[in-house]
């Protein structure tokens, strides 16, 4: 199996992949989606919607070279035209994997990606609330 697809399987079970039209309409609505892709065999309205809901939800929206068999054998709920992942270090991680494969279509998105998981990776938390008193 591609390393790629095994990233998909592993988002799966982590939950941080939505799966299908409407889970990743949801995600993207919510902010929660980092990056949707569509299947390379996906009809043209499922490219409109995925495009349109990676504009709504400040996501990056690829197409790739897996079609909709391969990505449903990988998480399996049919045959999905879109998926996406909502954590933006396993989705640096497929797109890097990607760019290997073809540099030239996918090396920018993997990019922006990468930075995106570092600046998350790298932001302290701040604890929100009062603070107890010693006593």
């Amino acid at each position: 199996m591609d390393r790629n697809l095994q990233l998909l399987g592993i988002a799966k079970k982590a939950g941080l992949l939505a799966v299908g039209g409407d889970d990743v309409s949801a995600a993207a609505r919510t902010g929660k989606a980092r990056l949707i892709i569509s299947a390379s065999d996906a009809s043209g309205g499922s490219l409109r919607r995925a495009q349109i809901n990676a504009e709504t939800g400040d996501a990056l929206c690829v197409t790739v070279p897996y079609t909709k068999f391969e990505l449903g054998s990988v998480t399996r709920r049919g045959s999905p035209g879109t998926v996406a992942f909502l954590d933006a270090g396993l989705a640096a991680g497929f797109m890097k994997g990607l760019a290997g494969i073809e540099p030239e279509r996918y090396s920018n998105t993997a990019d922006l990606l990468e930075e995106e998981a570092r600046l998350i990776k790298n932001k302290k938390h701040t604890p929100s609330g009062k603070r107890r008193s010693a006593q």
